[in-house]
């Protein structure tokens, strides 16, 4: 390859795989000193339409302890029909349908090109899709009318063969019979005590309580869509300076206990709408009375939440239930207040279900998003969708994996290969993963597990091995398997070369996913020392410079990025708190958790374009000097998407320039980010908020908090920056160029 971006570039297309760095130390110690540990991200389903499934089973190493898959890193000897396994060294035959095979006639899994391999096991039956809708009662009619409105929709997206289940909940619970014909049955559940499945269901009660509760929608339509129209709101009064009983938390129990009785370990989809937060019984997050506000960040740093801790010990609970079942749990909350979402978001983050955040059912942004939850893959037969995954990983045994980062559950397979460091779910080398799709991503850190040096040779490669077993929306079962390769050097006597494969992209988003992942059980100021420790430590290790001379420092142009990305996750909703509700916070860390580098660097620093009558769209930095008066700016931050008008092009459309025929050039350039707008909202899951403002705005606060503070109201003569157009931004935060002046002196200081 030309240079290890194109490498990089060609691997995660290939295989949905990037490294922090390329090529690996060869002892525990040195893989320490590189500060910015050795993981992986890997998106197990990463689209590859050019890939269709193998049919028929993997070949597994007859080694008990291994049985990693046939790969092409194991040594062939095609005259005896065996081979060498890479991870374990067993000596494995051939199984009698691979007699043919020779030098010139290789099957796939041996050819180098399909690193990534996907094989549709043949012994298994397919099985259907089975969605539980949990509908929210406790609404205004407007918003339950436009939820009702999209839930009959989604009946025409899913495949009629799919099991469909109904629940709606208010003050109780009702969960309805589905195979009566010409009347409603519903068993109602009170609001203040929890459901439990029976510990032991004989095949008579799972197949009773399926057939009543849970119909092939082929069989039900009709009457389903009707059922589903007659919802009502909740007929329980609710007085002045009271909130709606809600029983969220009873309805969801409810839902994972029917599941649990019916389908045990099977692929089914939770799919929850909230219009508020849980009032009464298990659950509850606020009281009833609306003088008592629900709980913010500054309650939870004091500890004065009264509900907080056993709501959160409550849904922790249901979510490892349902995931122990595979079983999927997507939170739609819709509401102008907080719904809960921090105390439920266990249940979406060690289910891997969707959590969407909006602001009413009757948006275009709830209606979108929903209905790219059933979109269909390339082909247009299936949903881009899998259920009821494990991810297992085999190393080579230079290599230990510390845990995993993302939306999973431990399954407690503990071997030679797990280390007894844990960051994130560790002490297992298998995960579970209820709900995937194409964007899901895992970040995996791993540990140099070899302590002795020069014990490896220079050169020498190691593999790693990831093994996803799921269920294909389809109902097949298959087996996707990607086997990397990364080679060793002595770090002690060849930094350079290891510094060369440094990826800073991937980096950043790992560091992100950690700091995340310390901010759950870490006070933030804590969090934000350890990222300056980390980002100092690497400038010391990595940087080119005289001691005590801040104007030395040099960065290579494999790390000249970091800085500039920490210092954005640094002021990032991910890290500070100010100005978000816990609900927010929640819902941002749990996109940053599942998306792939792109998406997250696009969180993390988000992307700013002008359009300017001077050429072409371009992207310009990220700062306060780049909004000007003559300048249409498109800002993606991945949760909006936020088109920005300049002082004179705002003017302009005031008095209708664009309107006349002879200022077409205008038209055109108003017209061309928009375009690009729609572009992105097209194929984005969620759906972005759209906001289009000018200078002056209210809504420019979006832009102005995010862009670097390079002009502000301490450095500029006089608002608006002499009358010019430009914005500074009101704010005490540093720029960029003093961060790194700073972040250079401790650097080269001989005290740091």
């Amino acid at each position: 390859m030309a240079t290890w971006q194109d490498f990089i570039n060609q691997n995660e297309d290939r295989d949905g795989v990037r490294l922090t760095w390329n090529i690996w130390p060869s002892t525990r110690i040195e893989a320490s000193k590189l500060v910015v540990p050795l993981a992986v991200m890997i998106t197990p389903l990463k689209e590859r339409p050019e890939m269709p499934p193998i049919c028929y089973d993997p070949v597994l190493c007859s080694k008990p302890q291994c049985r990693a898959v046939l790969n092409p890193l194991c040594q062939v000897d095609y005259r005896s029909k065996t081979w060498l396994c890479n991870f374990c060294s067993q000596r494995n035959v051939f199984p009698q349908n691979y007699a043919t095979i020779s030098e010139t006639n290789q099957p796939a899994e041996l050819m180098p090109q399909f690193s990534t391999i996907e094989y549709q096991l043949q012994r298994t039956g397919n099985l259907p899709l089975i969605f539980l809708f949990v509908v929210d009662t406790c609404q205004d009619a407007d918003s339950l009318k436009a939820l009702k409105e999209s839930l009959q929709l989604s009946l025409s997206l899913i495949p009629p063969n799919s099991l469909i289940g109904l629940i709606t909940f208010g003050r109780m619970v009702q969960l309805h019979e589905l195979g009566c014909n010409g009347y409603s049955k519903s068993f109602v559940f009170r609001g203040t005590k929890e459901v439990t499945a029976p510990a032991a269901s004989s095949n008579v009660v799972r197949t009773e309580v399926q057939n009543r509760f849970l119909q092939p929608l082929q069989n039900i339509d009709m009457n389903l869509t009707d059922m589903i129209g007659d919802i009502q709101p909740d007929p329980w009064p609710v007085h002045q300076g009271k909130r709606p009983l809600r029983s969220s938390g009873v309805a969801l129990s409810v839902a994972v206990s029917l599941l649990e009785t019916t389908f045990p370990n099977a692929g089914a989809r939770v799919m929850m709408f909230i219009g508020g937060a849980c009032t009464q019984g298990p659950g509850i997050v606020v009281g009833e009375e609306l003088k008592d506000p629900i709980r913010s960040h500054h309650d939870l740093e004091k500890d004065t939440c009264k509900f907080f801790k056993k709501a959160c010990k409550y849904y922790e609970g249901l979510g490892k239930r349902a995931a122990e079942n595979g079983h999927v749990v997507d939170i739609y909350s819709c509401a102008l207040d907080q719904t809960g979402l921090h105390e439920m978001r266990y249940l979406s983050n060690l289910t891997g279900g969707h959590m969407v955040m909006g602001d009413s059912f009757n948006t275009s942004l709830f209606k979108q998003t929903f209905q790219k939850v059933f979109a269909k893959d390339a082909g247009g037969q299936h949903f881009r969708m899998a259920f009821n995954a494990s991810f297992e990983v085999k190393c080579s045994r230079e290599l230990q994996v510390c845990g995993v980062l993302g939306p999973c559950v431990s399954l407690g397979r503990k071997n030679q290969s797990v280390s007894d460091t844990e960051i994130g779910v560790g002490g297992t080398s298998a995960w579970k993963i209820c709900g995937l799709d194409p964007s899901t991503s895992l970040t995996m850190v791993m540990e140099v597990s070899n302590q002795q040096p020069g014990s490896i040779p220079q050169g020498q490669a190691s593999a790693l091995q990831f093994i996803t077993f799921y269920q294909h929306s389809s109902g097949q079962k298959r087996v996707r398997v990607t086997t990397i390769a990364r080679q060793w050097a002595d770090a002690a006597t060849n930094v350079a070369h290891v510094a060369s494969s440094f990826d800073q992209e991937m980096s950043a988003v790992t560091m992100a996913r950690m700091a995340v992942a310390k901010a759950e059980t870490e006070d933030g100021p804590d969090v934000l020392r350890w990222l300056d420790r980390m980002l100092i430590r690497l400038c010391q290790k990595f940087g080119e410079y005289h001691k005590d001379d801040p104007s030395s420092f040099k960065f290579s142009e494999n790390f000249s990025l970091y800085p500039q990305f920490m210092f954005h996750l640094r002021r990032s909703q991910f890290m500070q708190v100010f100005n978000n509700s816990p609900d927010e916070s929640s819902y941002y860390r749990n996109k940053l958790n599942r998306e792939d580098v792109t998406q997250s660097l696009v969180m993390i620093q988000p992307i700013l374009y002008a359009y300017t009558f001077n050429g072409p769209p371009e992207p310009v930095l990220l700062d306060s000097t780049s909004i000007q008066p003559d300048r249409i700016l498109l800002l993606d931050t991945f949760f909006h998407i936020l088109i920005y008008h300049g002082d004179t092009i705002a003017k302009w459309y005031k008095q209708g320039y664009q309107n006349q025929p002879e200022y077409e050039n205008f038209r055109q350039l108003l017209q061309a980010p928009v375009d690009d707008a729609q572009e992105i909202l097209q194929t984005r899951f969620p759906v972005p908020r759209y906001i289009l403002t000018e200078y002056g705005g209210s809504q420019a606060r979006f832009l102005l908090n995010k862009v670097n503070p390079s002009q502000t109201h301490n450095t500029t003569v006089g608002w608006g920056g002499g009358g010019d157009g430009t914005m500074p931004v009101l704010t005490d935060d540093v720029s960029l160029q003093v961060f790194m002046d700073h972040l250079k002196k401790l650097s080269v200081s001989s005290g740091t």
